[in-house]
């Protein structure tokens, strides 16, 4: 019988283990404006800073998609001011990071681009502490998300 469960409890780990968690997902469907359950978040590390990219699982779903955006555009404006209150609350911590980015906002450039089902927040900084500080947020992201997204700096997605 425990034979059984340890097998059963293996084989549904993986996904659960993907799965956001679920204060995330509450305290962050409503600041956002758009649920987690019909969209999909997505973050990169690279040597120039990373990504944050949020996109409507459905093709059709215009909503979610300019809802994706004007999130998105918002934060940009408050990240570039260094404001970091909305992942604070939806995160319900201090994100690791953060602090250091809003100390060094005028080092670090945020810039929004649409993608076709929803934007993506390309986020750069020539200063090293900074591009430190990305990283150590942006991996944070992933974890508390559960994206499964590689925590590794992989190179841009435009090189060659």
């Amino acid at each position: 019988m425990s034979l059984i469960f340890f097998v059963l409890t293996l084989l549904s780990w993986p996904q659960d283990a993907l799965k956001p968690d679920a204060g995330v997902e509450s305290r962050g469907d409503h600041p956002m404006g758009f649920s987690h359950e019909t969209t999909t978040h997505h973050f990169r590390l690279c040597p120039s800073g990373g990504a944050i990219e949020a996109s409507a699982n459905d093709p059709k779903d215009s909503n979610g998609r300019d809802q994706i955006r004007m999130h998105l555009s918002h934060i940009v404006k408050m990240f570039s001011a260094g404001d970091f209150n909305v992942p604070m609350f939806i995160h319900d911590t201090t994100p690791p990071g953060s602090e250091t980015m809003s100390r060094l906002k005028d080092q670090i450039r945020y810039q929004l681009k649409k993608t076709p089902q929803g934007a993506e927040i390309e986020i750069s900084s020539k200063n090293e502490e900074a591009l430190n500080a990305i990283h150590e947020f942006l991996r944070f992201q992933i974890s508390d998300h559960r994206t499964g997204d590689s925590v590794d700096i992989s190179k841009p997605r435009n090189s060659n």
